[in-house]
């Protein structure tokens, strides 16, 4: 029994120093990108934004549909992070688009919850595409659209013509810049300039502990002027 609890506990050490060393590499490499720049980040007119918008800590993340990795956030680590930061107004959470592909379904699946932000239903559009019904083929998109009440002929006509396709791209893009190879991707950063506190990038669904770990750091952290 001793020896199986050992083998349990280095594996979750092992575990465990695998996301902190490879966060520190993304912090390392996402530094000379973000350092100085956190309004770049933050300054968006079409941002999906969840929780208190001058919330102290801003969360995004970089995301696709169809991604399982993505799915397991939304499953086990996005609810806690909601009930304690989120909807405590500590953090507020910003979506980004990171298709994996040019065109196929992750980007229709993006296209289409922005075409439900139109009618101001983005984030119920969001939530079903990532529920238990996971199929996003043209037919299904129009049935997850019938089911959250959209205007059907305005939400057909906004998929046809795309108009968010070159907005989701420029995510993308960002996302890529940051380093991001895969989905989905975190970046950390105080809301109210960063002062001596450089954004955090956090690659891949890591367990909720590191989440937590980095948030209240700088939640604790002092703000731009010295206060709190």
């Amino acid at each position: 029994m001793k020896t199986r609890k050992a083998k349990g506990e280095c594996a979750l050490i092992s575990t465990c120093t695998v996301y902190l060393v490879t966060v520190g590499f993304f912090f390392l490499m996402a530094a000379a990108v973000l350092s100085g720049q956190p309004s770049d980040l933050l300054a968006r007119a079409d941002d999906r934004v969840r929780g208190d918008p001058q919330a102290p800590v801003t969360l995004i993340e970089y995301s696709d549909f169809t991604c399982g990795f993505c799915l397991k956030f939304f499953r086990e680590t996005w609810p806690r992070l909601r009930a304690d930061y989120i909807e405590t107004g500590k953090v507020r959470f910003l979506y980004r688009d990171f298709p994996r592909g040019f065109q196929g379904p992750g980007l229709d699946a993006a296209v289409a919850a922005r075409c439900a932000g139109n009618q101001g239903r983005y984030w119920q559009m969001h939530d079903r595409l990532f529920g238990d019904d996971r199929r996003l083929g043209p037919a299904d998109l129009q049935r997850h659209a019938q089911t959250i009440g959209l205007d059907l002929p305005l939400f057909s006509k906004c998929l046809e013509e795309a108009p968010h396709t070159d907005a989701i791209r420029r995510d993308r893009e960002e996302g890529v810049r940051l380093g991001f190879v895969g989905t989905p991707g975190f970046v950390l950063l105080r809301t109210q300039g960063t002062g001596q506190q450089r954004p955090i990038a956090i690659p891949g669904a890591v367990p909720f502990k590191v989440f937590q770990e980095q948030i209240d750091r700088l939640l604790g952290a002092p703000s731009p002027k010295g206060k709190g």
